[in-house]
């Protein structure tokens, strides 16, 4: 699975942009960027990549995410005659320091932004309201538009029904060389997940000893290196059980493990299941 750094083109004396996006399905790169990013679904299905999280979604699927995290979202199921499509909104990483958000009234929007360094996935039915003031978004510029953005910061504001996607990191919030040195380790997490990862080849990756990796890795991410790796596997592992019928013995060699007592042990340690009782609650 590819990795790129992405630049968002926000036009010039605009803070944001909001647009509906056709879906490729034969895209699945893992990609990051400076902006904010809200993203609503509005046709298709897959699976959601979201720094070391990862999940199902569809239709209606709404997530807020912060500058430089990490995301996909892979499309794995379309229906006939029908497209799979988003809308996007992207705005600057710098909007909360702007002067006009600098003001009692929106600080527990300011707050929202700051949380949605781990991105943040709103559910419920409160979500759909959301989903309408979006879709007229997408239509609407000037002031109007962002009238509507702040009807969507408050819409936000009252669902309770919210789960935060992934660990908090260390990352400053603009894209630097740090960025690009864990974006480089994600990378190729990703494309050896079945072939084995190995510390000292992750470690080679950013020219750096395995000791001075190691520690490297858990300040910028809050979480060690092997724990990623982990938390990654087993995040593919739990789909593959509520989504297929494959044997988990075939799913444990799938994610990268050829022990199965292992594959069990810190699948319990992380879903709070064994690998069985986690499929039989999609049943």
């Amino acid at each position: 699975m590819e990795f790129i750094y992405e630049k968002i083109f926000v036009p010039h004396k605009r803070s944001f942009i909001t647009r509906k996006l056709k879906m490729d399905p034969n895209s699945d790169k893992i990609h990051s960027h400076k902006n904010f990013e809200l993203n609503l679904i509005t046709s298709g299905a897959g699976r959601r990549i979201v720094g070391n999280h990862i999940s199902s979604y569809d239709k209606g699927d709404l997530v807020l995410l912060g500058p430089n995290i990490s995301h996909c979202w892979e499309i794995l199921e379309t229906k006939k005659d029908t497209e799979p499509e988003c809308i996007v909104t992207h705005f600057y990483e710098n909007i909360i320091s702007s002067d006009f958000f600098n003001i009692p009234e929106l600080h527990a929007v300011v707050s929202l932004l700051k949380d949605a360094k781990n991105g943040i996935w709103f559910k419920g039915p409160k979500a759909a309201k959301v989903a309408t003031v979006l879709k007229r978004m997408a239509n609407t510029n000037g002031l109007d538009s962002y009238i509507q953005l702040l009807k969507v910061f408050n819409l936000l504001l009252e669902i309770e029904d919210r789960e935060y996607l992934t660990l908090p990191s260390s990352l400053p919030n603009s894209y630097d060389k740090d960025q690009d040195q864990i974006n480089k380790v994600y990378e190729y997490v990703f494309q050896n997940m079945q072939e084995g990862i190995k510390l000292k080849d992750a470690a080679s990756i950013v020219f750096m000893e395995p000791s001075s990796f190691c520690r490297y890795f858990k300040k910028k991410t809050n979480q060690t290196f092997m724990d990623y790796v982990k938390s990654v596997r087993i995040g593919i592992a739990a789909k593959l059980l509520a989504e297929t019928d494959k044997q988990i013995t075939q799913i444990c060699f799938e994610c990268g493990y050829n022990n199965l007592a292992n594959f069990n042990h810190y699948f319990k340690v992380i879903m709070k299941k064994t690998p069985s009782e986690y499929r039989k609650s999609f049943k």
